[in-house]
């Protein structure tokens, strides 16, 4: 997959990249990302030459069909493992649990502690669940990681995507042994992704939002609601307005 779709991208978008020396060359370690598109899950792991396990959810894996089949083996491929969110803390705990078999091998973790997309681009508050509970979990080294401009490269609505380079920017390594075996402390879990979301702000130059991007995109989607509603009550009205004119002229033109 690197060389059939990481190829490709490097190719065809010329990614910059800023700060490859402080990905480890061996070991685990976490990268802990900004969320702007869905391509990020594939410029990163591209311009790595190890690989990188996300977290992905399990329909894209369990879709039937021949479209569903080359979906799942395309997400495999690219090396995502499947999350069920069944349940109240399903998603949760499974993406914990993945991510710390991940680290136990040696390997390369990404995530998003913002828990999903930005839905205009700035960063928003970072969910302290999983990324915390990982890397105390694990002791392993948490890299902050800046993607820039990759919702640019296909906005909601285009088909075709803008050729474009994007860019990452990785910063060094941060430890949290300091807090080893506090995984269940909550406070300890909010000191230590603040810090994280701290850093990947001063890489990305984003705005920061002390809001959880999932409420942000609840207010936007209840405003639209009601902007929706707006508009076909004011359209009603006017039909409404219209036809009483129409039947007051009615009126006067009557013999």
């Amino acid at each position: 997959m690197k060389v059939a779709v990481g190829g490709p991208l490097k190719v065809a978008f010329r990614p910059w990249v800023e700060g490859l020396e402080n990905v480890p060359s061996e070991g685990p370690a976490i990268l802990a990302s900004n969320h702007l598109s869905f391509s990020d899950s594939f410029f990163l792991p591209a311009v790595l030459d190890r690989k990188v396990t996300f977290i992905a959810k399990a329909e894209y894996f369990t879709t039937p069909g021949v479209k569903g089949r080359l979906t799942a083996a395309f997400f495999k491929g690219v090396g995502q493992l499947p999350v069920d969110r069944s349940g109240a803390r399903g998603a949760g705990e499974a993406a914990i649990k993945s991510g710390i078999e991940v680290l136990e091998r040696g390997e390369l973790f990404g995530i998003y502690p913002e828990g999903t997309r930005s839905p205009d681009g700035r960063l928003y508050r970072g969910k302290p669940g999983g990324l915390a509970r990982v890397a105390l979990a694990t002791g392993a080294p948490v890299l902050p990681v800046a993607m820039i401009d990759t919702e640019k490269i296909q906005p909601p609505g285009k088909v075709m995507p803008k050729l474009m380079r994007p860019g990452i920017r990785i910063g060094k390594p941060l430890d949290f042994s300091r807090y080893q075996g506090m995984e269940h402390d909550r406070f300890v879990l909010r000191a230590v992704t603040d810090e994280v979301m701290y850093e990947i702000m001063k890489l990305s130059g984003q705005e920061y939002v002390d809001i959880y991007a999932t409420a942000m995109k609840r207010q936007l989607a209840d405003a639209a609601k009601a902007e929706k509603a707006a508009r076909a009550a004011l359209a009603k009205a006017e039909k409404e307005q219209a036809e009483k004119e129409k039947q007051t002229e009615q009126r006067r033109t009557e013999p």
